[in-house]
């Protein structure tokens, strides 16, 4: 197996000093697989504090279950000493841990087939048990032992198991499938900052819908974004051949799989069809204000997930705005007008998910003429360097309070906006001379109103 010379070290170290080192987990599985394997973790019968005489530099990551984090060559290699897990009380971490003393005990405590192997990358000996090679080689996701079990004790194993499937395209074994939704008192318990992560590990597989897909028929889903599943078996219209649901599910296979965020917009985007669908007449639905509802309903689905502020600020922003119908007789003050809403460095992302929006429905293909033209249109007036946003513009605020002696406030943040809109329209306005006139007659017209009041 091709293993980085920073973790043969370790493990030769060890070694060396009389204990055993075994690499174990995900990144054995995914060398076995042929994907690139990042995070390698040793397992050992050496005890924390015994590692730490054997390492100049380790750090007690997480010491009081047994690891420790090596650094080698810039690298960190988490080692854990062999153990078995006590009762799981909070449904995540074990109470007691205690030291095993067989690689072949510290197996039996993981949760699927496919990470129960070890490798010793001194003596090349592969340790196999439960035989998770040969389902690799079925593509199939399998607890060690019985999955009530297993599940019951970690309430996020049944999410990392949809994960699993999704970033690999494996299917889950029936029984271990079936003991999911028998489980979902335990993955209630668990906190959404740590599903929210597997989540986005989801959102990062080539085909998403495979792991949400999983999640809708575990039961999963319903506990975590019931929202989505309004839109199951809900029709839409003769331009869509999915249902809302799917819709939004293949728009998100679609968008790009190296930005969570424009999945997520493309998982979102029509959320809110449910709740505004009227039917107009047989066969033709309509939808209107969709993308607004779909923005707000966004909003409390990420604030709920623990989601940054500037993630859900740029996910809701697409929704709100992905439903921008271009025509080649939009003026160019109306293409400066649309630049300046959604914001120059927002534009590729809306662009990506209009793109998605279209694949997902099912009857198109990759992005539209009317997008191409708009993407034209906005790289000639970038071009020309026409005002897009305030900062363009050839004065500031300090300009104006020094010319007209006014002192900081919301005043002179409404004279700018109002500047802005002239440009818009004629960008041959943008002169110093010419913005500070205008600005003169806004303070005027400021002032007359506030004495008429």
């Amino acid at each position: 197996m091709e293993i980085p010379r920073y973790v043969i070290e370790i493990a030769d170290s060890l070694n060396r000093n009389g204990y055993e080192a075994w690499l174990v987990g995900g990144s054995i599985r995914d060398i076995i697989i042929g994907r690139p394997a990042y995070d390698h973790d040793i397992a050992t019968n050496a005890t924390p504090e015994e590692v730490m005489n054997v390492f100049k530099r380790v750090i007690p990551t997480g010491i009081k279950h047994g690891t420790v984090t090596v650094l080698k060559r810039g690298y960190g290699v988490e080692v854990t000493t062999f153990r078995s897990d006590g009762k799981y009380s909070d449904s995540r971490r074990p109470d007691m841990v205690t030291y095993a003393k067989t690689i072949y005990e510290d197996l039996s405590r993981r949760d699927f087939t496919i990470n129960g192997i070890a490798y010793n990358p001194v003596t090349g000996v592969t340790v196999d048990p439960y035989e998770g090679k040969k389902d690799i080689e079925r593509k199939l996701i399998r607890t060690i032992g019985d999955p009530l079990q297993r599940f019951s004790e970690d309430g996020l194993r049944p999410f990392r198991a949809c994960r699993l499937a999704s970033q690999l395209e494996f299917s889950i074994f029936e029984e271990t499938f079936t003991a999911i939704s028998k489980c979902l008192d335990t993955t209630s318990q668990i906190s959404i900052e740590r599903i929210r992560d597997e989540f986005i590990k989801i959102l990062g597989s080539r085909i998403p819908s495979v792991g949400i897909n999983l999640m809708r028929e575990s039961g999963l889903l319903e506990q975590v974004i019931p929202e989505l599943l309004t839109g199951y078996g809900v029709e839409q219209n003769r331009f869509h051949r999915y249902d809302i649901y799917h819709h939004n599910l293949y728009s998100c296979d679609a968008a790009p799989a190296d930005d969570y965020r424009i999945r997520l917009a493309a998982l979102f985007h029509d959320i809110g069809k449910y709740h505004v669908k009227h039917d107009v007449e047989e066969g033709k639905s309509v939808f209107y204000n969709h993308e607004i509802i779909g923005a707000g309903i966004t909003k409390r689905i990420m604030r709920r997930m623990k989601f940054s502020n500037n993630d859900v600020r740029l996910v809701t922003h697409l929704i709100r705005n992905h439903m921008f119908h271009y025509t080649r007789q939009w003026t160019d003050g109306a293409v400066r007008r649309f630049m300046r809403k959604v914001g120059l460095e927002n534009l590729e992302a809306l662009f990506e998910l209009r793109r998605a929006d279209r694949v997902g429905n099912g009857l198109k293909r990759g992005e539209s003429n009317s997008v191409r033209n708009l993407k034209d249109r906005i790289a000639r007036v970038i071009e020309a360097e026409n005002a897009i946003t305030v900062k363009d513009l050839a004065v500031n605020g300090t300009d104006i309070m020094s010319e007209f002696e006014l002192g900081p406030g919301p005043l002179i943040g409404r004279i700018l906006s109002l500047l802005l809109e002239e440009i818009i329209d004629d960008p041959e306005k943008n002169s110093k001379e010419t913005l500070m006139h205008i600005a003169e007659e806004i303070i005027t017209s400021q002032t007359e109103k506030a004495h008429t009041v």
